[in-house]
């Protein structure tokens, strides 16, 4: 994360027709506000696990919850009191959506839903969330901070700064680790909050990353036993060592950079790992970088690209101990294709300058795939409003869930959650809130994204599909996006066909940070009119936008004559997912 230690110090200083209408709107509001909030009790289960459902109130006598596995119902049953169980069902590696409903005469009234991942391993779909703050906390501060998480699906934690000395993260000894310590920005420490964090996470099936850089060692590295010869250096004649300068103080070191291909300084860093596990149930290390450093060289005055370095190192960490996950940051995809071929769990990309706009960040996520060998997915450090994070104030709604938008479409995650929400690249800076909209809207984002994994991460082949609108005040295109317009991206699964609407009608730019929080939010579109062609003969329509009744699936009503097929789309705002299953 170059930009992160460049800015770091700053951060903390200032830590239409009768057949469709086309409204103005503020952002997601009341369409995305449920009756009652539901919550499970992990973030994600085994097959054939007991789920524990809680509602927030009650709900009427009449009200019923069903199971649904892709717009099928698996199960209905009536609701009764405000919690109760479900047992999962045996397929692994699915997302299912548990719907409470109300039926008032001919009227169905969707009550509130949420998602269910039915995953072994939590890699297979990361949702990647963060912890950057580590004073001493109540047990009931920590718990808070899980449960908010827990709520959004997150089933992995980054531990951001949580280390001692980058060459030495453990402070004490496994027997006897330091109680406070300072991390390199001079916080404090508690040895017991970091402890009592993993424990909280692992109670709701989250897994826990220690962070750490590839590279790091602070001025006093020699004394801890790290040699000259595996620093890089900014000559040929390792006279200079190349490092990151940070201001002392309030910083305890610079950040010195060393060669992760040398062999001696991997099995160094894996020892001091091992401590780290040793005093720490940490599940696998987070693995950053900071970017192009230019032009460097070894001890022996060989040039050395630093870029193909990360995946020797990857490589090697993972042989030392297999049961652990790794993965690591490409910063600005820098040294991505040898990074997301290594042993890596999944594929993690932090997005700067030069790929700002929407299509930059579908690209970078179908890069990852493929440079993956087409398994792993992907999580992109993207971070929101960053100009605006300069100052005390709120998130821009719209914004964010524009980009959320298309990063869940194209199959990707988004680090944005913790503590707080991100809005720059050191973790602990929160000058930004969420209002009440984004945090409603956010809860409907997450469970559409695991509650649809399996059309929305689970391969498949995105192709061009000719949509067509009836009416022509509506404009579409295929992907990229094109301000007024709304996009349409197109993938066959099996006998699905999805159709992704992301609605740029009134956008006021396409870039995805919205620096200055001036994004506007899509006019609504109801009931809009739109055909295609086909060969082949659909069984049956429906769609699911996070936008309204919090995800919940709809079936459409369609006409198929010959290979023409017409349909009505009753909503779209943000982002509607139609499927046409053949």
């Amino acid at each position: 994360m170059f930009k992160r230690f460049c800015h770091i110090f700053l951060l903390m200083v200032l830590v239409a027709s009768c057949d469709k209408t086309i409204g103005g709107s503020t952002g997601i509001g009341s369409t995305a506000l449920a009756a009652v909030t539901i919550s499970t009790d992990k973030a994600t289960y085994k097959p054939n696990d007991n789920v524990t459902f809680t509602l927030d109130k009650s709900v009427p006598t009449t009200a019923h919850v069903r199971y649904k596995y892709l717009g099928d119902v698996l199960s209905d049953a009536t609701v009764s009191g405000t919690t109760w169980t479900w047992q999962a069902p045996a397929t692994d590696y699915r997302g299912y959506f548990a719907e409470v409903y109300n039926v008032k005469g001919t009227e169905e009234t969707i009550l509130g839903t949420v998602a269910v991942d039915v995953s072994t391993e939590w890699t297979k779909f990361p949702r990647y969330g963060f912890l950057s703050l580590f004073p001493q906390m109540t047990d009931a501060d920590i718990k808070s901070v899980i449960d908010n998480l827990n709520r959004h699906h997150i089933n992995g934690l980054q531990f951001y700064d949580w280390q001692y000395k980058h060459h030495q993260p453990l402070a004490g000894t496994v027997a006897s680790p330091t109680p406070v310590y300072k991390d390199i920005s001079n916080r404090d420490i508690s040895f017991a909050t970091v402890s009592k964090y993993i424990t909280a996470a692992h109670n709701s099936n989250m897994k826990a990353m220690f962070y750490n850089l590839v590279y790091g060692a602070w001025k006093d590295a020699a004394t801890d036993g790290v040699k000259d010869e595996w620093y890089a250096y900014t000559d040929n004649t390792h006279t200079t060592k190349d490092k990151i300068s940070l201001p002392q103080p309030p910083f305890l070191s610079d950040i010195y950079v060393l060669d992760p291909s040398n062999v001696s300084w991997q099995n160094y860093l894996i020892n001091e790992n091992k401590k780290v596990y040793g005093a720490l149930p940490f599940d696998g290390y987070h693995i950053d970088q900071v970017g192009n450093r230019g032009t460097r060289y070894k001890f022996d005055g060989t040039s050395l690209d630093l870029s193909q370095t990360f995946k020797p190192f990857i490589q090697a960490v993972k042989t030392d101990l297999p049961a652990k996950y790794n993965v690591m940051n490409a910063v600005n995809q820098y040294g991505q294709e040898g990074i997301a071929s290594s042993p890596v769990d999944f594929v993690y990309s932090e997005v700067w300058e030069g790929n700002e706009s929407y299509a930059s960040l579908a690209r970078i996520i179908k890069d990852d795939y493929s440079w993956s060998g087409n398994t792993k997915n992907s999580v992109l450090a993207a971070y929101m409003n960053y100009d605006l994070a300069n100052n005390a104030g709120f998130f821009n709604t719209p914004g964010v869930i524009m980009t959320d938008a298309i990063i869940f479409a194209f199959g990707g995650s988004h680090l944005e959650l913790g503590e707080h929400m991100l809005g720059k690249e050191y973790f602990p800076n929160n000058n930004l809130k969420m209002k009440d909209d984004l945090k409603r809207a956010l809860v409907s984002y997450y469970d559409f994204l695991v509650g649809y994994e399996n059309l929305l991460r689970d391969g498949g082949t995105f192709n061009n599909f000719s949509l067509t609108s009836a009416d022509y005040k509506l404009k579409l295109n295929n992907w990229p996006p094109a301000q007024g317009q709304v996009s349409v991206v197109a993938k066959e699964i099996g006998n699905r066909q999805v159709m992704h609407l992301l609605n740029y009608i009134n956008a006021n730019t396409l870039d995805w940070r919205d620096n200055s929080g001036s994004q506007t939010a899509p006019s609504v579109v109801e009931n809009a009119r739109f055909s295609f062609t086909t060969t082949k003969t659909v069984k049956k329509m429906w769609y699911a936008t996070p936008d309204k009744d919090n995800g919940a699936s709809k079936a459409i009503t369609f006409t198929q004559s010959g290979n023409q097929i017409n349909f009505n789309l009753p909503f779209l705002q943000y982002w509607d997912m139609i499927v046409v299953e053949y």
